[in-house]
């Protein structure tokens, strides 16, 4: 049972009969007190004389899956096998971050007829969201109170990353169509295999010079060279405590997905193999043998639940979980915050055993600089002191990097997807991958 506001008007409206009757000699006590009776009366009847909302029968259809800050729509539907009309409003028990609207759906079902109600959400955290339930309020003929129900059905709605990187990915392809059909290397390399013949131009490096082939031709012939195909490239985002500090509007975490999925997109075009390995102690998502069109959905989906984890990651064994995945690695990119000199002692322990086995490449989310003010106080020269230290722990980290055998790169969240989407470039132009 629940009230509605018509009652407390009704009992406010009291005050009338209650000044009349005081007026012809009855106690005024006496009259208030009877006229709360009445309307208590009144209350309760209109209650019991209101259709059940357990008659209703609930259905949903709710979208499997919605990007990040995307709007979408689901659909609840309630057929009433009751024999009476049922008036009232219906809420559904959305979780807070699946951004549903606060006010309660107005309804009115017909016995045996079934309407459908549509129900905006504007999620605001990704994962997995739900609702277990959805309440309906039946009312009564003078609509003073009513009858409430819950009504249990399950609905799910997966919010996937955004991939705001998108926006770099034409960019890039138009360099790589060109690196890997209208220009290609001429001069071999570790990651290049043949491409074609032509002839010999000034300035051309003499080293490709085909010998065989300008034999048996008119003119000096060079051998050309492209990107090798069919390489496998890792990508290992860090989910400890690390990627849970916040960058900007988000978390590590989020921007290092951000580049993940930028560089698998390049390399999947590229008719590169990725990997995909999300880690801390334990291994939180893995999407190794997924290739062409299939694979941008399959590293969305896996990502999706994943959050981080407050605990330190255990590099031996993450890089243990590196060589499971495929025994020749010809890129790592390792998404993770080594920042601090006594924290990554760890991780600097483990590297030179990655860096034996393919070029790695250590991505790192930054924050901004603020600019410097002009006439600082206290607490600003404090600030700004905290972070020329942060800037001097993080670039001795970046040398020790350097000195296993590995490259450091650091930036902010929106830089640092297509810096590494060029490392990568570049690594297939020069012939490393």
């Amino acid at each position: 049972m629940y009230l509605t506001g018509r009652l407390p008007l009704l009992v406010a409206l009291g005050a009338v009969p209650v000044v009349l009757l005081s007026t012809a000699g009855v106690d005024a006590w006496l009259a208030a007190a009877g006229w709360v009776v009445l309307c208590a009366v009144l209350a309760l009847t209109d209650a019991a004389v209101a259709p059940d909302p357990r008659a209703l029968r609930i259905e949903r259809r709710v979208p499997r899956r919605v990007l990040l800050g995307e709007p979408a729509v689901a659909e609840i539907g309630l057929r009433n096998d009751g024999a009476r009309t049922i008036r009232g409003r219906l809420r559904d028990a959305w979780q807070p971050t699946a951004g549903a609207p606060a006010d309660r759906i107005p309804l009115s079902i017909p016995p045996g007829e079934r309407r459908m109600f549509a129900i905006a959400l504007l999620p605001r955290r990704r994962g997995e969201l739900s609702t277990r339930f959805a309440v309906v309020r039946s009312d009564g003929p003078l609509r003073l109170a009513g009858r409430q129900a819950k009504l249990e059905s399950v609905g799910a709605i997966r919010v996937l990353p955004p991939f705001t990187a998108r926006r770099h990915l034409p960019s890039r392809l138009a360099r790589l169509r060109e690196l890997d059909g209208n220009t290609s290397v001429q001069v071999r390399g570790q990651g290049t295999e043949f491409d074609s013949l032509r002839e010999y131009v000034r300035g051309d490096d003499v080293r490709s010079i085909d010998w065989r082939a300008t034999a048996r031709s008119t003119t000096t012939m060079l051998r050309t060279w492209r990107p090798e195909r069919d390489r496998h490239v890792v990508i290992v985002v860090d989910t400890g405590r690390t990627s849970a500090a916040r960058v900007a509007d988000g978390v590590r975490m989020d921007a290092s997905m951000e580049a993940a999925l930028l560089l698998a997109a390049l390399a999947n075009r590229a008719g590169d193999h990725t990997h995909l390995l999300m880690f801390d102690r334990v291994t939180r998502a893995r999407v190794t043998r997924v290739d062409g069109p299939a694979l941008l959905p399959a590293l969305v989906d896996a990502m999706a639940p994943v959050e981080p984890q407050l605990i330190d990651t255990d590099w031996d064994a993450a890089f243990a979980q590196v060589r499971a995945l495929t025994s020749r690695p010809s890129l790592v990119v390792l998404l993770t915050a080594q920042d601090a000199v006594d924290a990554a002692r760890g991780f600097l322990g483990s590297l030179p055993a990655l860096t034996r086995r393919a070029h790695v490449l250590v991505g790192t989310v930054t924050e901004e600089a603020p600019p410097r003010e002009e006439r600082p106080d206290a607490a600003s020269v404090y600030r700004e002191a905290a972070g020329e230290k942060t800037a001097r722990d993080a670039a001795t980290v970046a040398a020790a990097i350097g000195r296993a055998g590995a490259e450091a790169i650091a930036d902010t969240p929106e830089s640092l997807p297509p810096r590494i989407a060029d490392r990568y470039l570049a690594l297939k132009a020069a012939g490393r991958l």
